[in-house]
């Protein structure tokens, strides 16, 4: 067995400990590890200074990884401290946005928040600690995504479906008709498809056409509402978090915000919880301004 192989099981070991008996936080170096894109290394500090040329910080997450939350709440406390922000969630869908608006204000109790904004299976473990310091620092957050029922009729109908809701319904999401998806993103959704078919991930037969359609209609929803959000209030730098698939490579979002506020400047944090961590992987080049590999080991 080489030393690298070693050395990884060793720090997989000290991170399932730390985290047993200590709690994990984001300053446990074997939680995880941060990269730029080319590879090199780099820290929370460099994702921090390079956001101060950003308007829009994408944080893009694999939902099930607790390190990756843990970071995403030290990035968003470092960037509160150096310039106004605003915080934006995939999260939470368009409609629901006077549900979290009223939670924010102390209108509505957190009950609420959870029944009526339909929060997300895992909201208090993932996402709680994000909204709640916005809340307490008084931050806009942006319910940013489709209302799931929409994304559905397109996966079942085709994006054109959309033109025969009524005008409220349209106004829950962004321009009709949404661009579709690049030629680059495309490919890469259709590759990732496959791989679950092939693995079984898939519980019934998809139309890809329509299910790419779905998909940029999550891409297309989340962008057209950082540009609102960044028209109201354009002295603040947007945060968004997401599932990573939407902004690797810059695309998904980034092809959408671009029709919709060309020029918007924006950094891209991906984090992934690959089998080979710590190490760093040719595959993961250029998937984001800044990759972070975080601990598979450690379990929500």
């Amino acid at each position: 067995m080489t030393a690298g192989i070693w050395q990884s099981k060793i720090m997989r070991t000290i991170a399932v400990c730390l985290a047993c008996v200590f709690g994990l936080s984001a300053q446990d170096p074997a939680a995880y590890r941060i990269f730029r894109g080319d590879g090199s290394p780099a820290s929370l500090g460099d994702i921090v200074a390079q956001a101060k040329q950003a308007q829009v910080v994408f944080l893009g997450e694999s939902h099930d990884d607790p390190t990756g939350h843990l970071l995403e709440l030290a990035i968003l406390k470092r960037l509160e401290s150096q310039g106004p922000i605003l915080l934006s969630l995939e999260m939470f869908e368009r409609d629901v946005q006077p549900v979290l608006d009223e939670y924010l204000t102390g209108a509505i109790t957190e009950e609420h928040l959870l029944s009526s904004g339909r929060a997300w299976r895992h909201y208090k473990t993932d996402y709680r600690a994000l909204v709640e310091f916005a809340k307490e620092r008084s931050l806009p957050v942006v319910a940013a995504n489709a209302p799931r029922r929409y994304v559905n009729r397109v996966s079942r109908l085709g994006a054109s479906a959309l033109e025969e809701l009524p005008a409220q319904a349209k106004a829950l999401l962004p321009p009709l008709p949404y661009a579709e998806a690049s030629e680059t993103y495309a490919a890469k959704f259709h590759a990732l498809m496959l791989k679950m078919k092939e693995e079984g991930a898939q519980p019934r037969p998809v139309d890809p056409i329509k299910s790419l359609a779905a998909q940029s209609l999550w891409d297309a929803s989340m962008a057209f509402s950082l540009a609102e959000a960044l028209m109201r209030q354009p002295k603040r730098t947007a945060i968004h978090v997401n599932g990573s698939f939407h902004t690797e490579e810059r695309l998904g979002i980034l092809d959408h915000l671009e029709r919709y506020r060309p020029g918007t400047r924006s950094l891209v944090v991906t984090m992934l919880a690959p089998k080979y961590f710590p190490e760093w992987q040719a595959e993961l080049k250029q998937k984001g301004d800044f990759v972070i590999v975080t601990n598979p080991a450690l379990k929500r």
